[in-house]
């Protein structure tokens, strides 16, 4: 390590930096300098005596530097490690231990390179906040990543962190920061958008989609409301189809997502909402705004409908989207189900496709025209998963089918079964054709055999038409990533159940839920990055590059980042030391090497341990 001085908009700056080798981007080693201590502007420690930089690093090698904040950086010889003596008094609060988190000085530097932490204190004035705003905005993103917990639950958390986030905080100001984050979301996710594509290199010519719900632990669902002008403005918290089976009211969000798996917006939406409805007015009233280059919309069965994708088209983006089988024209159909022009890769994968123009009425009642590439596939893997789904209910009819009249149907697969009845059957006596409804419900043999005969084929229509099948199929294999996200909103997160009520709150509530997401994905990616260069946690990779799938196979999980991180807490102790617990854990020191953050087996200063914080480069 070495003081060097440098200027900073003409001011002379002094700082301790130390040298070292990293592995840049593209897998070289390079030189860079990493600042160890910001030890402030020259003129503040200048004695007016010549020559005063050179005495001072004289100072420094010799192990007695004028600056005492540089005492606790002294290189000393490694068989002249430093002796701690602490007096511990029986009595003395330093009997007991107090852990405190470590953690937020990485999850900070992440907010502050994505923009988080400027926007706030700049919009501060604006929205006329008289309380540390930033200082709440920290503790709900530090609490849902660290500690998830109710709003009031988080701001008793305050003191949990090596320095409190507030002063002697008013725990009712976390509702007008979620006002705040409410009424701003849209800048702020824009400028958060803005740092991911010029510090992060985030690439959008994916663009994911995928819908989920919340619920709420409350009885009723929220009523609608007559305006004064006749409008009606609908409740939030609706019942509708619960992603967990809950028979509780739920609200929709919409989640877009790049191909890293970094949000980039979501949109909510009441609860009855059907996800289908959600595509156009969540683009509206986010992608749209955010000005992105052309991009590939992927989404799944049952997202996407006509008017969507014209949508899309009027844009110049494009898409990868599934379409029903069983919901398409029998013509089409016939074309899937037929054998010619399959192309075989193995015996266990064939696809085909074809080019199709349809015309489609919008919204407005005017109509477009559609030019897209249809891709089927079948797959043994999918066919066998569908066969593995659909076990007990095939079985279930064969069952029937032996011993129908001892046989009870219950009333769910009583809807399923339907499908598989024939329309008419043949009275034994008489010989003539009556309606089934009036006998003993009988097995159509024939659709059953249709029925097992279509498992493991999968549609996708893409506007992409110079795309491969291959290509194209991959691009929509991507979509299984975004599940991966709301596994992690769910669960490592905690986002549900929600306990905030009003539909501000709630989109304010995920909104922070999302930048969240946005931290552990950024931290997982450092992961994949460092992993990949040092060719660690996974020997079969071999190239330069990191492939998409990549990202996904490394790393590591949510719930074990969040439990490392929950490591990285810091004891004090008497005399103004303080210690490092459970550096050595192997997840939270893959962490730490990520983000080449060095912490040494000593006791740790003030001092010390903010240049620690100053030191994390989050962008390199």
């Amino acid at each position: 390590m070495y003081i060097e001085k440098c200027l900073n908009n003409g001011t002379a700056y002094l700082r301790l930096v130390k040298s070292q080798r990293i592995l840049n981007d593209k897998g070289v080693k390079t030189v860079r300098k990493k600042i160890i201590l910001n030890i402030g502007p020259l003129s503040k420690f200048d004695d007016g005596k010549p020559d005063f930089v050179e005495r001072l690093k004289k100072s420094y090698k010799a192990g007695n530097p004028i600056i005492d904040s540089l005492k606790d950086f002294i290189e000393t010889d490694s068989n002249a490690y430093q002796t701690y003596h602490l007096k511990i008094n029986e009595g003395s609060e330093s009997c007991i231990g107090h852990p405190k988190k470590f953690a937020n000085t990485l999850i900070e530097c992440i907010l502050e390179e994505l923009g988080v932490t400027p926007f706030v204190n700049r919009y501060k004035s604006i929205f006329g906040a008289n309380f540390d705003l930033m200082g709440f905005v920290r503790l709900l993103i530090y609490g849902r990543i660290l500690s998830p917990a109710s709003k009031i639950g988080t701001i008793n958390q305050n003191d949990d962190y090596i320095d409190p986030i507030i002063k002697d905080p008013y725990k009712y100001n976390i509702y007008d920061t979620l006002d705040f984050v409410r009424d701003y979301k849209k800048p702020l996710l824009t400028r958060i958008n803005n740092n991911l594509v010029s510090k992060f290199n985030r690439k959008t010519d994916i663009v994911y989609y995928d819908v989920t719900n919340f619920f709420f632990e409350i009885e009723n669902p929220d009523d609608d409301i007559i305006n004064e002008d006749n409008t009606i403005t609908k409740g939030i918290r609706k019942n509708g189809v619960c992603k967990e089976e809950r028979k509780l009211p739920i609200v929709q969000m919409g989640l877009f997502m790049d191909d890293k798996g970094l949000p980039i917006s979501i949109e909510i939406f009441s609860g009855n909402t059907l996800d289908h409805q959600t595509v156009k007015p969540a683009l509206e009233n986010s992608i749209d705004n955010l000005n992105m280059p052309r991009f590939v919309f992927v989404g799944d069965r049952g997202i996407c409908e006509s008017t969507s994708l014209s949508h899309l088209k009027e844009l110049g983006h494009g898409w990868v989207v599934a379409k029903s089988i069983a919901k398409s024209k029998q013509s089409d159909k016939d074309w899937i189900y037929d054998e010619n022009g399959y192309i075989f890769q193995s015996n266990d994968f064939k696809y085909k496709s074809k080019i199709a123009t349809r015309t489609i009425t919008k919204d407005d009642g005017s109509t477009d025209t559609l030019t897209e590439k249809i891709v089927v596939y079948w797959s043994k893997s999918f066919f066998e998963k569908q066969k593995h789904e659909n076990k007990s209910f095939t079985d279930f009819i064969e069952k029937l089918k032996k011993n129908p009249t001892n046989f009870r149907i219950t009333s769910s697969y009583s809807k399923l079964i339907k499908k598989f009845l024939k329309t008419d059957v043949v009275n034994i006596k008489t010989g003539e054709l009556v309606n089934s409804k009036e006998l003993l419900a009988m097995i159509d043999d024939e659709k059953v055999k249709n029925f097992e005969s279509t498992m493991g084929y999968y549609q996708i229509i893409s506007s992409e038409l110079n795309k491969n099948e291959s290509e194209i199929i991959n691009i929509y294999h991507g979509l299984s990533r975004i599940e991966d996200q709301f596994r992690t909103m769910k669960g490592t997160l905690d986002t549900r159940p929600l306990f905030v009520r009003t539909p501000e709150h709630i989109e304010a509530h995920l909104t922070l839920c999302m930048i969240a997401l946005t931290v552990i994905r950024i931290i997982q990616n450092k992961i994949v990055n460092y992993q990949h260069y040092n060719k660690i946690g996974n020997s079969k990779i071999k190239k330069d590059k990191i492939t998409r799938d990549k990202y996904w196979q490394m790393g590591l999980s949510g719930d074990r980042l969040q439990d490392a991180l929950n490591k990285w807490n810091v004891d004090i102790l008497s005399d103004g030391y303080y210690r490092f617990n459970d550096i050595d854990n192997v997840d939270l020191k893959l962490i730490l090497d990520a983000f080449n953050i060095t912490i040494d087996k000593k006791l740790y200063t003030k001092n010390a341990l903010k240049s620690i914080k100053t030191a994390i480069k989050i962008i390199q």
